[in-house]
């Protein structure tokens, strides 16, 4: 298998973590907001790089603009992002407070969190059929013997089997982390 496709499968799995990462659960965490953008300067940008966000209490995010004019700005991407949070403006600091999680909003997430993860199994799978696809290619061609092509994925299929057993790991200990009360 080359490098080309483990870092295929590698790609997957960062952006499954980036994704679970941005789920609310019970704890602030700044990948909540990192990615929300503000229009600031006459351009788009992304919250993290206008201020920095911190965690000063387990519920609480703060949000600090280093440039305290555009304290507004981020408050109104805030509110716009529908990330279910409402943002307390203090002068030029913002803070995010999480209310606590009703079971719904557990189940929900959970919801969530799975179609999540089967999007990231959905392309290990892509990614592992497009190598075999090659393989069989290669075999037909006479490059490979059948008991290379055999040997060559079964490989494949063990760098799945570990990929999947990654992702449920993170799956697992997300899944704990929303349910934590």
């Amino acid at each position: 298998m080359s490098t080309k496709h483990q870092e295929e499968f590698q790609k997957i799995i960062d952006h499954y973590i980036h994704a679970i990462s941005t789920v609310r659960t019970g704890r602030a965490n700044p990948a909540i907001v990192d990615n929300i953008e503000v229009e600031s300067y006459g351009a788009k940008m992304k919250l993290r790089e206008l201020a920095a966000i911190s965690v000063p209490e387990p519920k609480v995010l703060q949000i600090e603009p280093w440039d305290k004019n555009i304290a507004k700005e981020i408050e109104k991407a805030i509110i716009a992002s529908n990330i279910g949070l409402t943002p307390n403006v203090s002068g030029s600091v913002i803070r995010l407070v999480l209310p606590a999680m009703t079971e719904e909003r557990r189940k929900l997430l959970i919801k969530q969190l799975m179609e999540t993860t089967e999007s990231a199994r959905v392309g290990i799978r892509r990614v592992r059929d497009e190598i075999l696809k090659a393989f069989k290619e290669e075999k037909s061609k006479g490059d490979m013997t059948e008991d290379q092509f055999f040997q060559k994925s079964k490989e494949v299929q063990n760098s799945v089997d570990l990929m999947n057993a990654r992702i449920k790991e993170l799956l697992e200990a997300k899944e704990k982390e929303i349910m934590t009360i």
